[in-house]
Formats: C-alpha cells, structure tokens, sequence
C-alpha cells in the first residue's frame, strides 16, 4: 500500500539510508576476455562502492559488452582504458586490482566530474 511506500522512504531519508537527491550511476566492468581480471576487478570495485556509499551500480562483461551500454562509466585495467576513453563516456583505468586506495581515488575523481 501506499501508505507502507510513504513511511519507508521518510524513515531511509530520516535515517540517511539514502539521500533524496541521490543518483545511481551504471558502471561496466570489463576486460578483453571478461574472465578472470575483471570478475575480480569487479568485486574490488563492489567492495569500495559499498564501503564508501559511493552511488554506482556495477555490472560484469567484456569488451563486446561496451557495444549498447549506455552507462555512465567503464571500469576496466589501465591499458585497456586509455584505448576505450574515445568511446565510452567515461573510461576509468586501474593499475593494480587489489589496491583499494587506488580504486576509490579512482572513484572520487569520476563522481567529482557529476557535480
């Protein structure tokens, strides 16, 4: 009912569970292969976003998957990103998968261009 719908939001809003204002960004996470790297890239990267209450959605896949994806930004390893920043809208390269300083300075920088 609507009624239910009506408390829960004032009580995640009330209790900062989410901001009202908050938006969901779609991130691709991808390698040449979409196996091994990225799937743990990927999990890398979930960690950070939760840890932080950073506002991005992830998504696993290769690079055949960036062919219709209409996100916001590609998460992917450094080599791979410099050839992809021409054709994503937002192309975010790392280094090491298991730095997770690396990844949420990575992150920042990203959200820092959506303000």
């Amino acid at each position: 009912p609507k009624e239910v719908l009506d408390y829960l939001s004032k009580y995640y809003l009330q209790n900062k569970l989410i901001k009202e204002d908050w938006i969901m960004y779609k991130a691709l996470v991808c390698c040449r292969a979409g196996m091994g790297s990225s799937m743990l890239l990927k999990i890398k990267a979930d960690q950070v976003i939760n840890e932080n209450n950073f506002p991005i959605k992830t998504e696993h896949g290769n690079l055949d998957s960036i062919v219709g994806f209409t996100g916001d930004l590609v998460i992917t390893m450094d080599d791979l990103a410099g050839e992809l920043k021409d054709k994503v809208p937002y192309a975010l390269g790392i280094r090491n998968i298991v730095d997770k300083a690396e990844m949420k300075a990575k992150l920042e920088e990203f959200l820092a261009t959506k303000q």
